[in-house]
């Protein structure tokens, strides 16, 4: 704004300063035409109306012959050769020009022709560039108060909205003095309510950093709850293995010894029982390992309802004393792309886990069918399915043990004693059909109540 007016007011002074020195040339020209001097007459320099400091001059040949500037006591005075030099090259067509005379100053001079006597006049700038610089100089103070005023505001202003920054960055700084690498890690602090309005830059900032603390937090407890199923799973391993090396090498010792107190034959049929379930524990554990790796399965087309069917017979003949039911509620042939061995075995796992944990005479029904039949099902309508139903009227899961019945060495007796009459599992069973579900993009799920247990494998049919 400040340099604004003053090329405005620069514009308009030098105007008003050429026209005044067009009429000064104008007026000296009518003064000429009225005398009767000769061509070096510049007496009409002594008229009132003439300014101090006007300057005159009269041309012959083009060249200056006469030049004269009045002075402050009103008088006359002639200008030196120097002076005159200042003048040349001005031709009379009413051009205006800047020149500066020595001695004299900055002056815009014109020199008119036309139908009259050639004359040239000129007016000192000194009083314009006097106003000019004046103005500059008040609107560089009034420019300079205005930054400044306008600086102290903006640094009050910002630093009022940085508040809320600086105490986000606060928060920050204090979860990241909290050791996230090693022990129990407290709730970490979060950015305050006031500091995270989504409608300012700050409370943004303040939104999204409470996000990735409650990410930070989450990642830590599934970090802990891994660990901690680690810890579990070793020490699971250890005591399912520690059982048949011990067995293992009890029979051997007997075997060896001078005096033998069990049959060797026996001896040696319970070495070869318990190093086939420690061969079945450490294949499994190696399945799961693979299937936490996300080794790509085996793919292939599979025909459902003959998979599901071989391994109801399977049980079957496994479990003579169950009532086995097996029900297709298909609308066609159901191919899956999947792995069959594995897929199988998820199957077989269910099955396995119903004949063992229910008694003889226990009802297991076995129900394969589309999921457009459902009236619930998480897979969207453009991915069709189908899901596979193990069902026992048996005793039940007991509360407590379904919220981790898919997990590795979960058993219903937790003691991990053997029942009377049965060999026991190792708790992998279900961890592995849910694990190969996962894998297959499925998912398996459990109800279970006094008279009705049902597992549910859903699997995506991708056709």
């Amino acid at each position: 704004m400040a340099l604004t007016t003053v090329f405005v007011q620069r514009v308009y002074l030098l105007g008003d300063l050429d026209q005044r020195v067009t009429d000064a040339a104008e007026r000296s020209q009518g003064g000429l035409q009225r005398r009767a001097g000769g061509a070096t007459d510049l007496g009409f320099l002594n008229e009132r109306g003439q300014p101090t400091g006007t300057l005159a001059a009269r041309f012959a040949a083009g060249k200056v012959v006469a030049a004269e500037v009045v002075t402050e006591d009103g008088h006359q005075q002639v200008l030196t050769a120097d002076q005159r030099a200042a003048l040349k090259g001005i031709t009379a067509n009413g051009e205006l020009h800047t020149r500066t005379v020595p001695g004299l100053g900055t002056y815009r001079v014109t020199a008119i022709g036309g139908d009259g006597v050639p004359v040239l006049a000129g007016l000192p700038m000194g009083h314009v560039q006097r106003v000019i610089d004046r103005l500059v100089a008040v609107e560089a103070v009034i420019a300079c108060a205005g930054l400044a005023a306008a600086a102290c505001a903006s640094a009050v202003v910002i630093r009022r909205q940085l508040r809320p920054l600086g105490r986000v960055a606060a928060t920050a700084a204090e979860v990241a003095r909290v050791p996230l690498d090693r022990g129990e890690v407290a709730p970490l602090t979060r950015v305050d309510a006031r500091d995270t309005d989504p409608g300012t830059e700050a409370g943004q900032v303040g939104a999204v950093l409470n996000r990735l603390i409650e990410h930070v937090e989450s990642s830590l407890a599934e970090r802990r709850r891994t660990e901690q199923r680690m810890r579990r799973f070793l020490a699971d391993a250890s005591h399912e293995l520690r059982t048949p090396l011990a067995s293992i090498a009890g029979y051997a010792e007997y075997m060896r010894g001078d005096h033998r107190t069990i049959d060797p034959e026996l001896a040696w049929h319970r070495v070869c029982a318990q190093s086939a379930r420690m061969t079945d524990l450490v294949e499994d554990l190696l399945l799961l390992a693979r299937l936490d790796e996300g080794r790509p399965l085996e793919l292939t087309e599979v025909n459902l309802a003959t998979l599901v069917a071989e391994a109801v017979w399977d049980a079957q003949a496994a479990g003579a004393g169950h009532d086995w039911q097996l029900a297709l509620r298909l609308d066609g042939p159901v191919s899956i792309i999947a792995d069959a061995s594995r897929l199988h075995q998820v199957v077989a796992n269910l099955l396995a886990n119903a004949r063992v944990h229910t008694p003889a005479g226990t009802k297991i029904t076995v129900v394969v069918e589309t999921l457009e039949t459902l009236e619930t099902t998480e897979a969207a309508d453009s991915v069709p399915g189908c899901v596979i139903r193990v069902r026992d009227d048996g005793p039940g899961i007991p509360p407590g043990l379904l919220p981790a019945i898919f997990e590795r060495f979960t058993r219903a007796d937790v003691s991990r004693s053997r029942t009377a009459g049965k060999a026991g599992g190792s708790g992998l069973g279900l961890a592995i059909a849910a694990a190969i579900t996962e894998a297959h993009g499925g998912r398996i799920d459990v109800e279970s109540e006094p008279g009705r247990t049902e597992f549910s494998v859903t699997l995506p049919t991708g056709g």
